[in-house]
């Protein structure tokens, strides 16, 4: 079954939460703001996105640019401040156990959706 970080405040992520219930597909929603993944679960995503944890951030929030930009991170650092600050993981994220994509633009989801079935 497919999850979805989902930011309900995001218009783009509710957009794919509106795909997902119009083509019928089960998933299920992660609220990943109130329910933070794991270092290990972030981990797994960026590799099934085949992303280093640099790609995921979004760089446009505030606290990035006031605590992080301009300084040097290791991967696992990175990894470490997405899960502490969960604010700054790209969204929505649509994933399985064995594919992932960000679904920004929505066609990344409308492609994964056509590939499963």
């Amino acid at each position: 079954m497919l999850k979805i970080y989902h930011n309900p405040r995001c218009r783009k992520s509710r957009e794919a939460v509106d795909l997902l219930d119009t083509t019928h597909v089960e998933y299920e929603v992660v609220l990943y703001l109130k329910t933070p993944p794991t270092p290990e679960e972030l981990q797994k995503l960026l590799s099934l996105l085949n992303m280093s944890p640099i790609d995921l951030v979004r760089k446009q929030e505030s606290i990035w640019k006031e605590e992080y930009k301009g300084r040097e991170w290791t991967d696992d650092q990175l990894v470490q401040i997405l899960c502490d600050n969960p604010k700054l993981i790209e969204r929505p994220i649509i994933f399985d156990e064995q594919v992932a994509v960000v679904g920004r633009p929505l066609e990344n989801l409308t492609a994964l959706l056509n590939q499963l079935s």
